[in-house]
Formats: structure tokens, C-alpha cells, sequence
């Protein structure tokens, strides 16, 4: 068979073969579309890179690393429980800019009501 037909069926069975994105990934296996690149970046799944990123993946890989893993999630297991305290600073940590602006309106509506 000559060389350019060879390559020509080999494109073919290329351009045939159905890849999954990695929103199909993640659907097939339940978990978050960060954690199948997380997956991928750490070779438990293998997949094709489109300029330096993973955007697909063979369904039979996928099956196979479904086939073998117990828990899909890899956090799901590792959950602690989070203190009152905790929640508190977080609380702060994220909400500090609009506790600041209900402090300041008040303060000036203060200011404005006693006429100075």
C-alpha cells in the first residue's frame, strides 16, 4: 500500500474515534471538571493536550480508570469537620469589606442626623 493511502486511512480512523471532553469526563465519573485535569495532570488518566492544556480523552482509558478506581472523588473521603471558630475568621476573612461599609453608612448617617 502506498505511503500517502496508508497515512490517508490511518487520519480516518483518527478523525472516526470519538474523544470525550472533559465535561464528558467528569459527568462519566461523577466528579468536578478541575479534578479530571487534576487527574490528568497526575497520569491517572491519560489525555491529549491541544496546546499545552488536556481537552480530550479516550473513553476506554476513562472506562479503565473507572473500572479500577473505589472512590472516584478524591476528597470525598479526606473531609474534616470545621470548628465553630473556623467559620468565624472565615466569616471575617471574606465579608470584612462589606461589614467596614455597613459601619462607615452608620457612622454617617450618624453624623448626618446629629447635623454636623
Amino acid at each position: 500500500m502506498p505511503g500517502w493511502l496508508q497515512a490517508k486511512s490511518q487520519n480516518k480512523f483518527m478523525i472516526e474515534e470519538k474523544m470525550l471532553t472533559v465535561r464528558d469526563v467528569s459527568i462519566m465519573l461523577g466528579v468536578s471538571e478541575k479534578d479530571v485535569l487534576d487527574l490528568a495532570e497526575t497520569g491517572a488518566i491519560p489525555g491529549y493536550k491541544v496546546g499545552g492544556v488536556y481537552l480530550r480523552f479516550k473513553k476506554e482509558q476513562v472506562d479503565q480508570y473507572k473500572k479500577n478506581q473505589g472512590c472516584l472523588h478524591p476528597k470525598a473521603a479526606k473531609r474534616e469537620p470545621v470548628g465553630a471558630k473556623s467559620r468565624i475568621q472565615d466569616f471575617f476573612y471574606f465579608n470584612d469589606f462589606y461589614i467596614f461599609a455597613v459601619i462607615l453608612i452608620i457612622l454617617l448617617g450618624y453624623l448626618v442626623y446629629r447635623g454636623l
